[in-house]
């Protein structure tokens, strides 16, 4: 039997163990969220809600870190942050998902959505639950996917209202498969590099524009190489919030959960941003001596309808066929 004093120490080791479970329990949980947006952008401004929602529905027990502008390195260097585990969130999309899971590229493929509701019919789909499963094996998990870019347009050195108008117009586009071939197809020549390199190069002339929803391209400042705004529309950009596989393993499965509601709710706080931040970009960018350019959109379309078809082997012509039946087109 314990004397009084081993009694008492007992007690007391028993008193410390509830206090430091207790502190434990109320340990912050730190994430990083990684973009490239500018601050005071949509997207900037959706993450932001993003966090404040977060915080508040958890309680105070999630806490975000912010790095916009590409500071925590290039997609693919965060991306591969995510594969080790690291505590980090980021903004991806099917362009890009394709080198881990090719067949996501029927999210990002243009002339093919015309709103978002479309997108959003094929992220409820099974189509989607089972791409999602697919790169969950590959180490990285969707946190959530009903988040509106953008629309992308395009600022140019010089105005086209048709695909062979482009001819000779070299245009920034991500470094992604798809985009390359994309712009290429369109009639310009695709050249690849990071966003926060597009303005430097558009003021050296190295390119003679940019496509991105209409405030990244404002926020960006490329209307002070580029005078023509060129309204083709050529992407409804949905973009996918992902984290390391592993990561969220490590989370509670109601912060899981609370990450994918209040990122939804985010995404359609965005919604309302982008229409907002659309009008007055092209407002200050026509103050600038930009000229909006109503493109054939009918032309471009028509040019690219065959597109899918040089992915043949991402996007076979069974899955295809669900995209279509899934977005009521075809």
């Amino acid at each position: 039997m314990l004397s009084r004093f081993g009694k008492k120490m007992a007690a007391c080791a028993l008193a410390l163990c509830v206090a430091a479970g207790g502190a434990l329990a109320a340990e912050v949980i730190k994430i990083k969220i990684a973009y490239g947006n500018n601050v005071g952008e949509p997207n900037d401004k959706a993450v932001r809600e993003w966090g404040r929602l977060m915080k508040e529905k958890s309680g105070g027990r999630v806490e975000f870190q912010y790095f916009p502008s590409s500071q925590l390195g290039s997609q693919k260097d965060v991306t591969e942050q995510l594969t080790i585990g690291s505590n980090v969130i980021t903004i991806s999309d099917g362009g890009f998902l394709m080198d881990y899971v090719p067949a996501f590229g029927v999210t990002y493929l243009p002339y093919i959505y015309d709103n978002q509701e479309q997108l959003f019919r094929l992220v409820d789909s099974d189509l989607f639950k089972d791409l999602s499963t697919q790169l969950e094996a590959k180490g990285l998990y969707i946190v959530h996917s009903k988040w509106i870019y953008g629309v992308r347009n395009m600022l140019a050195t010089k105005p086209a209202t048709r695909p062979e108008e482009l001819k000779g117009l070299k245009i920034r586009v991500p470094n992604i498969r798809l985009s390359n071939e994309m712009m290429n197809a369109m009639g310009a020549t695709a050249t690849p590099m990071p966003l926060a390199e597009a303005y430097p190069a558009l003021m050296q002339g190295v390119i003679n524009g940019a496509e991105n929803p209409i405030p990244v391209l404002y926020g960006g400042k490329m209307f002070e190489g580029a005078k023509f705004l060129l309204l083709t529309q050529h992407q409804v950009n949905l973009s996918s919030w992902i984290a390391g596989t592993s990561f969220i393993k490590k989370l509670p499965p109601d912060i899981v959960q609370l990450l994918k509601e209040t990122g939804e709710e985010a995404g359609r706080f965005l919604d309302k941003e982008n229409e907002i931040a659309d009008k007055e970009a092209i407002k200050k960018m026509e103050a600038a001596g930009v000229k909006v350019v109503e493109v054939d959109r009918a032309a471009f379309k028509a040019a690219m309808k065959d597109f899918p078809a040089r992915f043949a082997k991402e996007f076979p012509p069974e899955v295809m066929s669900k995209v279509y039946a899934i977005i009521g087109q075809k």
